[in-house]
């Protein structure tokens, strides 16, 4: 079996290798990809935290305080895939913990990495399902926990056609904790025991303030305690900005090719009855950024890129400028910052970006129809109505209109948005239940 799953990856490995180099893949910590780890690295048996990316991660920050909490004497592991993963990883991290990134799933490479690192649990975070991982983690009888898990549409329609060979694998979880009903109901028809999964929530919804590391990352407090749900100054994002205080911002977050256009069209309709309003578009790809340059330009806007910009210049915006945030890590700080957000990849069929960060900031929210990474999030808001779908450009400007001609009604969207969230909270909790019971 371990033997035709190795073929099977470095098949696809070699197919996929030029694709890799194109995009840039590789980077200075891809040897721990291929298990060459630290020679003196010595954990002592610590929990051992998978996230692939950036949105992973922030979801399990909560819970990595909570295992520090709960076991004091124990180092961590934060593995990712993604480099913007690692970076926010590292944020997190304290001394004496580990940040590598998640070894390719070969045999021969997982058993070297796992023997090395010797964890006394693996915590995996939504659901990623790696045969020889998790076989060998098995056969070493270190624990395994699926937090926050969820089977996309797009997962569970390929997982469908081999589920005679995942079956065994999830087998070897020791459990799953998942989000939904619907994620638990396709996880027993993949073939995955009934009484090793629990159903704990979004840990999404956990969105707090819990070292200065999520600070820097751009994760800001959300507190029931309405004494204390006074404002962040942002006056140095505003001077950054260059925005006056009668000019409103409108982000839109996570963008993707095809949306872009679809903004600027927009906003450039919106300019002339709306001469204070300013755009600010943050790709979910910071590395598009001079591609979306060159599209601002032709539609005669000037572009200013974030990280470009002197902190504290104090220069008013031209009115013809867009806002090209190019940075990582950074998101967040201008969702603060923002009057109202649109959040990408839902006008085109990519599935939908976050939307609850903008959410516990109070800030009104757009998105497209395209929500299927998202959807009982979406659904959630959609049905408490507190947010706005638009299913296209006209709908979008119709509806950034009606924001802008009804303050009080934006400043009530908002406000449902952020109340939403308080009433979901608790996966994190809930989750760190189970792991301390099955540890």
């Amino acid at each position: 079996m371990y033997i035709l799953y190795d073929l099977i990856f470095l098949l696809f490995a070699t197919a996929y290798l030029p694709i890799f180099l194109f995009r840039k893949k590789f980077h200075r910590g891809f040897k721990m990809r291929l298990g060459i780890l630290p020679k003196h690295l010595k954990l002592e048996h610590p929990i051992w935290v998978h996230a692939v990316s950036v949105g992973e991660v922030m979801a399990v920050r909560h819970l990595i305080e909570d295992l520090r909490a709960a076991y004091p004497d124990k180092k961590l592991v934060i593995s990712t895939v993604t480099t913007t993963g690692n970076k926010i990883a590292k944020g997190i991290a304290r001394e004496g913990d580990f940040v590598p990134y998640l070894p390719l799933d070969l045999s021969f490479i997982i058993r070297g990495v796992v023997d090395k690192i010797q964890p006394s649990a693996f915590v995996l975070v939504e659901t990623e399902i790696w045969p020889n991982l998790i076989s060998y983690l098995y056969r070493k009888n270190i624990p395994i926990v699926v937090v926050n898990g969820r089977i996309s549409d797009a997962s569970f329609n390929g997982y469908l056609g081999i589920r005679f060979l995942l079956k065994p694998v999830l087998n070897k979880i020791n459990l799953f904790c998942v989000q939904t009903e619907r994620d638990a109901e396709r996880l027993i028809r993949l073939g995955a025991a009934k009484n090793k999964i629990e159903i704990t929530g979004n840990m999404k919804f956990d969105i707090g303030d819990y070292t200065p590391a999520c600070r820097q990352a751009g994760i800001f407090p959300l507190k029931r305690d309405p004494a204390s749900r006074e404002k962040r100054d942002y006056t140095d994002y505003k001077i950054k900005l260059g925005l006056k205080a009668e000019e409103k911002l409108f982000v839109c977050g996570s963008t993707h090719p095809g949306e872009e256009e679809i903004i600027l069209e927009v906003y450039k309709n919106l300019c002339n009855d709306y001469p204070d309003l300013r755009l600010l578009i943050a790709p979910r790809h910071p590395e598009r950024a001079s591609e979306i340059a060159r599209l601002i330009k032709k539609f005669g806007f000037e572009v200013i890129r974030i990280s470009l910009l002197n902190r504290r210049t104090g220069e008013p915006a031209n009115r013809r400028t867009v806002f090209v945030l190019d940075t990582v890590g950074q998101l967040m700080n201008y969702y603060c910052l923002a009057d109202f957000v649109f959040v990408g990849g839902s006008l085109i069929k990519k599935g939908g970006h976050n939307i609850l960060e903008p959410a516990s900031q109070e800030k009104p929210i757009l998105f497209g129809p395209y929500m299927f990474n998202f959807r009982d999030i979406a659904g959630l808001f959609i049905e408490n109505k507190a947010c706005i779908l638009v299913h296209n450009r006209d709908e979008l400007s119709l509806s950034i209109r009606d924001l802008l001609n009804n303050p009080a009604g934006m400043a009530t969207l908002g406000k449902r948005a952020k109340e939403l969230i308080l009433e979901n909270q608790g996966a994190t909790k809930r989750n760190l239940g189970c792991i301390k019971k099955l540890l």
